[in-house]
């Protein structure tokens, strides 16, 4: 099927990563991993606002609490007013940093917020270190701060998804090229019964996905220079085509949740355009965001 793809924002990310939209302000926050940034694009106005942080920015998450943001920085989490730039301590410290680094994280129906970690491989001065396999860390931060250990051994964590009847917990592993399913029980926020939902696709690595209304899996592909539309029994439906290598994760926004945001990853001289944002229209509506809790006092 052929697909309209938009470049919508040329901002030469060295890795753009954590696309979230919100609703309420019809416009989509991301980071820039390497270049310690948070983007807003403004769907109306096509206007891009950025703000610099202190280290690498992985994850955003949306919160209760209407302009307040939950930002994964790559040793901890902050809450962030972006209207203001306020920025305060969370109180979750990723053990072992700087060694390791947290990379991408979400949160689930019942309003924990789930992050993964992988060995530091971004320097100090945001220039790319070296990757290594079996000391990531799957956690999940409840809305009163617990913290809780749910996977161990992983390479890079990536994609968390939750699929639309809230059963079925996506998570994936990018050196092992596995994306694993779940069972996930709402009530309490809890995942069990690991198996094998998509693995050993030959396109790149699985990095960041979004899920739409129909369950189908939309998985970007580091390296792939494609995204890959996963059916719910883990069958591959459609392997879309990009213009650049490196596709690193996506969200659907727009007043209809039918628009793909797709950030994008550097690669070289020779693509021009790599580290873009991208839109593109589909057919299927995704889900809106699911909120972190915000804990009163």
């Amino acid at each position: 099927m052929a697909r309209d793809l938009i470049c919508v924002a040329p901002v030469g990310d060295r890795c753009g990563e954590g696309a979230v939209w919100s609703t309420a302000e019809a416009a989509l926050y991301w980071t820039d991993i390497n270049r310690f940034l948070i983007h807003r694009y403004d769907e109306a106005t096509r206007a891009v606002r950025t703000w610099l942080f202190e280290e690498p920015v992985v994850a955003i998450s949306l919160t209760e609490e209407d302009g307040r943001l939950l930002v994964a920085l790559g040793s901890k989490l902050i809450w962030w007013w972006p209207q203001t730039d306020r920025r305060e301590d969370h109180g979750f410290v990723l053990p072992g940093t700087p060694r390791v680094r947290l990379n991408d994280g979400r949160a689930d129906p019942a309003g924990n917020f789930w992050v993964g970690s992988m060995k530091n491989n971004v320097l100090p001065d945001g220039q790319l270190g070296e990757v290594g396999p079996g000391e990531g860390i799957l956690y999940r931060i409840a809305p009163d701060g617990a913290v809780s250990e749910w996977r161990h051994g992983l390479g890079i964590s990536n994609t968390l998804c939750w699929s639309p009847d809230r059963c079925t917990f996506y998570f994936g592993d990018t050196l092992a090229n596995e994306i694993y399913a779940y069972d996930y029980d709402a009530k309490v926020g809890a995942i069990s019964e690991e198996r094998h939902f998509f693995t050993g696709f030959d396109r790149g690595s699985p990095d960041g996905s979004a899920i739409d209304s129909e369950g189908f899996l939309w998985n970007c592909r580091y390296g792939g220079r494609c995204i890959a539309r996963i059916a719910p029994d883990g069958s591959l439906a459609e392997a879309i085509d990009m213009p650049v290598t490196n596709i690193t994760t996506c969200t659907f926004g727009g007043a209809d949740l039918k628009t793909l945001y797709i950030t994008t990853a550097g690669s070289g001289p020779e693509e021009r355009l790599a580290g873009s944002l991208y839109a593109m229209r589909v057919e299927v509506a995704g889900l809106p965001e699911n909120r972190y809790g915000v804990a009163t006092k």
